[in-house]
């Protein structure tokens, strides 16, 4: 998403209820968990999802990546209006697999609506694999494929009928550009990571989740 229109429109969008329930299925999922380490938040944005995550672990460290130029400046302008998190959040321009992630443990790696914009999903896996270590503790959240056009454009009517058209399309093709549950659990067992689990969360919405082995 390197288009700044695009971008300003994504960051400026009402995702309040939605990445609210993010960290809310993550606790359900997580049981009293306490991180006092590093996490990686794949795919970051303008970083809403990393200072949610920051706010809920306030003694971890948070690391935000993203390809695009433009949301790495809008979450570092982000960071320094809320300036309880200079010292525990750092945003990283980087696009996996190439991307130059700090090689440190991370006791947890999230991502979220990042996946469905992969080429190859498998960049994903391999970036886990890379950095993840026997323990860590995985979290991803994205879109799955509607069974049909008509439920995706009812999908869209639905959550974004009040957004810029600019994000309805986009909402639309990631809708169909998402994967099933099915496919995905397939991936996982190509590639090996038999400790993540797949669940569906909402009429529109999957995790993937668990720790590396």
């Amino acid at each position: 998403m390197d288009d700044p229109k695009h971008a300003i429109a994504y960051a400026n969008a009402d995702f309040e209820k939605i990445n609210n329930r993010v960290i809310e299925i993550f606790d359900i999922e997580f049981p009293d968990t306490e991180i006092k380490g590093t996490i990686l938040d794949l795919g970051c944005g303008p970083g809403d999802i990393t200072f949610r995550f920051a706010k809920r672990f306030p003694d971890s460290t948070v690391i935000g990546i993203d390809g695009a130029a433009i949301m790495i400046k809008l979450a570092n302008q982000r960071k320094c209006r809320e300036t309880e998190f200079l010292s525990n959040i750092t945003f990283i321009e980087a696009e996996i697999p190439v991307a130059p992630i700090p090689g440190i443990p991370y006791d947890l790696i999230v991502s979220n609506s990042l996946y469905h914009h992969l080429h190859d999903p498998e960049v994903l896996w391999k970036t886990i694999l890379d950095y993840g270590s026997s323990g860590t503790k995985i979290f991803i959240v994205d879109l799955f494929r509607p069974g049909s056009k008509e439920r995706a454009d009812w999908l869209v009517n639905e959550y974004s009928g009040n957004e810029p058209e600019i994000l309805k399309k986009d909402f639309y093709n990631s809708l169909c550009a998402s994967f099933e549950p099915a496919e995905i659990e397939q991936q996982l067992s190509n590639i090996g990571l038999s400790g993540l689990s797949v669940k569906i969360v909402s009429d529109r919405h999957l995790i993937v989740y668990g720790e590396v082995e």
